[in-house]
């Protein structure tokens, strides 16, 4: 049998098609593409950006998920309470540092004396990436979860009155789901509601997402006149006039802006 030489086994090795990646390479690209994302991503646009079958895709997927590493939001997907709190990857889609920020949370919570929420938009919620509780604070649902859905929470509407794409996303689904006798459940009475928060630049939500909570929240800009977050405050339901808060939310909020432009 005749032996081969040296340059011949080199010829052999060079034709040999390159590695595939593995399962592990795969699942980092998605996380990749997940944590470069500021929307929901679908398994098609995964697909388009990692070159990954559709099939392999939705496996991985499967996995992260069951591992908190991602979560899927509807069709679409995003990073996982897991990797957000490994990578800190919500509080970076915060536009502006903490320190120009906080100030003005402070400022709100030393006048108002209640809980003062910032939020982001977080596939079909609102995710705070910013607390502080007041005295005389009610439990909400959202503690411990720092989330809260965007249809039933006044921090929640305010980005969806200002942010026509997210808007058009939630209200793709024509009923909401009811938290409290209050809630608003239909497409036609939250555009109305919506309509006004447009219209004056103040989000109200009464005893919609908790019984015996209400929230005022307004829209905070960044570069680009682009809705980035809202600024909210909550106390308990009738303890004090919303309209009245309400001023002073959106004093704050505008305030913020401001500075967010001058960065």
């Amino acid at each position: 049998m005749p032996t081969q030489t040296a340059s011949q086994l080199q010829m052999v090795t060079d034709d040999r098609p390159a590695s595939q990646p593995g399962s592990l390479e795969r699942g980092i690209d998605i996380l990749l593409a997940l944590g470069a994302a500021t929307r929901p991503v679908t398994l098609s646009q995964l697909c388009r950006s990692t070159g990954l079958p559709k099939s392999t895709a939705h496996r991985i997927l499967g996995v992260l998920c069951s591992r908190e590493l991602a979560r899927r939001v509807g069709n679409a997907y995003l990073p996982g309470e897991l990797l957000e709190s490994m990578t800190g990857v919500t509080r970076a889609r915060v536009p502006g540092t903490r320190r120009v920020v906080l100030p003005y949370l402070l400022y709100l919570h030393e006048t108002t004396r209640q809980t003062v929420n910032l939020a982001v938009p977080s596939g079909l919620e609102a995710r705070y990436v910013e607390r502080l509780y007041g005295h005389n604070r009610v439990g909400s649902r959202s503690d411990g979860m720092d989330r809260a859905p965007l249809h039933c929470t006044a921090t929640g509407k305010a980005l969806l009155a200002f942010d026509p794409r997210l808007r058009q996303e939630l209200l793709a689904r024509g009923t909401f789901e009811r938290m409290t006798r209050r809630t608003i459940t239909t497409l036609a009475g939250l555009e109305r509601e919506l309509a006004q928060v447009r219209r004056y630049g103040v989000a109200y939500s009464q005893e919609e997402y908790n019984d015996g909570v209400a929230c005022v929240a307004a829209p905070v800009f960044g570069p680009g006149g682009r809705i980035c977050m809202s600024l909210g405050v909550a106390a308990p339901a009738h303890a004090v006039p919303l309209a009245k808060l309400g001023i002073s939310v959106r004093g704050a909020a505008q305030a913020i802006s401001a500075t967010l432009l001058s960065v």
